[in-house]
């Protein structure tokens, strides 16, 4: 049985510290692959900040393209509206019932999970993998686990992983002000934002 690691978010850009985190936590925990999955249009974030989702696809598939450990998926551009975990997990599972999913979110995120759409039937279809900070209590985040657990019957296993003060965020403001994004995007992405002047002004 494939074990898949699947990390989605909105990769607006997509910046070396996403990467980072897939490729240590496929380490870690011995996954095949890991499958990007960029959100078609997220009910968590204002859309006016956010490029079109086949932009943001592109750039994740360009990051990607050299590493036969990671892939690109449009599952979720391809349904449109709004995006939704649970949805997407068991989309996966009934397209590949042979293969074992761990869906990787920030450890932060455990604290919310209760809220999100239908959390019962994402715990029910895939492991979570959560990384956790250096700076992280990590007591507040074994009781947070062991409360999901019990709750949902959630299976979760914590990953400590480095600090990296990097965000999208940051990047699409370096780009406004005219500063470097070298070494914090992949070079094929930076040279794609640069050939379609994206992030240049407010509100794309």
């Amino acid at each position: 049985m494939k074990r898949i690691g699947v990390m989605g978010g909105t990769f607006n850009p997509i910046h070396i510290g996403h990467l980072m985190l897939a490729e240590c936590a496929r380490d870690e925990f011995s996954l095949d692959q890991i499958w990007l999955i960029p959100t078609a249009c997220s009910y968590m974030k204002k859309q006016e900040d956010i490029l079109a989702p086949k932009e943001r696809y592109h750039m994740a598939e360009l990051a990607v393209s050299d590493n036969e450990k990671m892939r690109c998926l449009d599952l979720e551009i391809r349904r449109g509206g709004y995006t939704y975990s649970y949805e997407t997990m068991e989309e996966l599972g009934k397209s590949f019932p042979e293969t074992e999913f761990f869906f990787l979110v920030g450890a932060d995120c455990l604290f919310s999970m209760e809220s999100w759409k239908c959390p019962q039937r994402l715990f029910q279809s895939c492991q979570i993998i959560a990384a956790v900070r250096e700076d992280a209590d990590m007591g507040k985040m074994e009781a947070k686990k062991q409360e999901l657990s019990k709750a949902f019957g959630a299976r979760i296993h914590l990953f400590a992983f480095r600090n990296i003060e990097l965000s999208s965020t940051e990047i699409r403001e370096r780009i406004r002000f005219g500063k470097s994004i070298r070494y914090l995007v992949p070079d094929r992405v930076i040279s794609y934002i640069e050939e379609k002047g994206f992030y240049k002004n407010e509100g794309n």
